[in-house]
C-alpha cells in the first residue's frame, strides 16, 4: 500500500510504501475488544492510605477488669480504642481513636485501589492496533467518522513539521485542504453544572499527528503522540483523522 509524501511546506513530493499493519483486515470487533480492556489499563488507581486514620497512640481496647492500669472499671465508658489527653494520678481524659466511628479516625469502607483487569490474548491485541492503524488509511471508514466533510485519499504522511506554530498550521491547512476545520481542537466551555464539578471546559479530538520518539514537536492546537506511546483509545472509533511522520513510520516498521 502506497501513501503520498510531504514535504516541510505541504508540497507533495512522492510516494512511499506503507508498513504491513495498513494492509491488514480491518476488526472492528477486536479493536472494540481491546478497547475496552485499555481502559482497566489506563485506570488510574484511586484508593486511601493504609495507614489513613490509623496512627494514633491508642492500641487496642480499654480493659473492664479490676486492679488493673488504665482500666476502665466502673467508669461506665465503651471498649472502644482510646488516646489519651491528660492524666491526673491514676484518672485519665481519653478520647475515641482509631475506629471508624470517632473523630480523626480511619473510614469504615474505604475505597482500597485493588481492581480486577480485564485480559486480551497477544495475538488479538497486535491484530486490534493493526486494524486500528489500517483504518487511518480507510478513506471508507474516515468519510464515515467525519460524514461533514470531504476526504482526500489517507493516510497522510509528512517528511518533517515545522517547528513553528503558524507555519505548522499552514502546513497542515494545504495538506488537509477542506478537512482542517475539524483538524484543529476547539475548545468550549460545557453548558449546566458540570462547570462545577471539574469538567468546566469540552474539547474535540481534533487531527492526531503521530511522530517519531526522536522528533522533537509540540503544539496545543493538535493532538500530538510518538508511535510508541499511541493507544487504542487515540484511534477509536476507527477512522480518525491522522498525519503521520516519515520517521514514525520507519519506526512502525521496526515494531510490526
Amino acid at each position: 500500500m502506497k501513501a503520498k509524501l510531504y514535504d516541510e511546506k505541504g508540497n507533495q513530493k512522492a510516494e512511499i510504501d506503507l508498513p504491513e499493519f495498513f494492509s491488514s483486515t480491518i476488526r472492528k470487533d477486536l479493536v472494540q475488544k481491546y478497547f475496552e480492556v485499555e481502559k482497566y489499563i489506563l485506570r488510574q488507581v484511586y484508593g486511601a492510605y493504609d495507614e489513613a486514620g490509623k496512627r494514633h497512640s491508642a492500641s487496642g481496647t480499654i480493659s473492664h477488669l479490676r486492679h488493673t492500669w488504665k482500666g476502665a472499671y466502673g467508669k461506665g465508658i465503651s471498649r472502644v480504642p482510646r488516646k489519651t489527653m491528660w492524666r491526673r494520678g491514676t484518672q485519665f481524659f481519653w478520647v475515641g481513636a482509631e475506629i471508624s466511628g470517632s473523630r480523626g479516625g480511619r473510614k469504615s469502607h474505604p475505597p482500597k485501589g485493588i481492581y480486577g483487569a480485564r485480559k486480551i490474548n497477544k495475538k488479538e491485541a497486535k491484530a486490534a492496533f493493526a486494524s486500528a492503524f489500517a483504518s487511518t488509511a480507510n478513506k471508507e471508514l474516515v468519510s464515515q467518522r467525519y460524514s461533514s466533510i470531504e476526504i482526500k485519499s489517507t493516510p497522510f504522511v509528512i517528511e518533517s513539521v515545522p517547528t513553528k506554530a503558524k507555519e505548522m498550521i499552514s502546513t497542515f491547512q494545504k495538506i488537509l485542504g477542506s478537512a482542517y476545520t475539524i483538524a484543529e481542537k476547539k475548545k468550549k466551555v460545557r453548558p449546566g453544572k458540570g462547570k462545577n464539578r471539574g469538567r468546566k471546559f469540552k474539547s474535540t479530538a481534533g487531527l492526531l499527528l503521530v511522530k517519531s520518539q526522536s522528533e522533537n514537536i509540540s503544539s496545543k492546537n493538535f493532538d500530538v503522540k510518538n508511535i510508541q506511546d499511541v493507544n487504542i483509545a487515540d484511534l477509536y472509533p476507527l477512522g480518525r483523522l491522522t498525519i503521520y511522520t516519515k520517521k514514525a513510520l520507519e519506526d512502525l516498521k521496526n515494531v510490526a
